[in-house]
């Protein structure tokens, strides 16, 4: 009896391995050039109404190397990135009250996650691709971003309820 229950259930996960590995195959790419470059994880945006008060926490409590405070206006923000060593945290505040962080927080009263950000090796290239496959870009043309360099955001809609930041190398 054992033995029969024991099978059954290496049935069961073996099935639901096979199930779950089927859900993350894309269908096969009609291009078969590569036009662009996924690159790594840059950073996790934090939207923090008290800009201060999670500074103190990522570098007095946690230990974290804490940049100076970087005024976006192009952006609507103030951040302060966090070094994580192979990758960041970006906390964001409003600047301003038509910032979009200002209608996050207004939303999430604690403030939260607000997005993810993923190094491409071409920006503009990388949208005009995700636009063809039918994901919603924020902007008409690639803004400059914290670190100096053209970025981009994908609807959340579009990207399983995830803001997604694409920032050139």
């Amino acid at each position: 009896m054992l033995r029969s229950l024991l099978t059954r259930q290496s049935s069961r996960t073996l099935l639901s391995a096979t199930v779950q590995r089927r859900a993350f195959v894309a269908a096969p790419s009609s291009v078969n050039s590569k036009v662009w470059e996924l690159g790594i994880l840059n950073h996790v945006a934090i939207a923090c109404p008290d800009l201060e008060k999670a500074t103190a926490f990522y570098r007095d409590v946690l230990k974290g190397k804490c940049s100076e405070q970087i005024a976006l206006p192009e952006h609507g923000v103030t951040t302060v990135f966090v070094n994580l060593g192979n990758t960041k945290i970006e906390l964001l505040h409003p600047l301003g009250e038509k910032s979009p962080i200002a209608g996050f927080l207004a939303k999430n009263k604690e403030g939260g996650m607000h997005h993810i950000c993923l190094e491409v090796d071409n920006v503009y290239t990388a949208m005009a691709d995700v636009k063809a496959n039918g994901v919603r870009v924020l902007d008409k043309e690639p803004k400059i971003g914290a670190h100096g360099k053209p970025v981009v955001f994908l609807h959340p809609k579009d990207c399983g309820g995830v803001l997604v930041e694409l920032e050139q190398r």
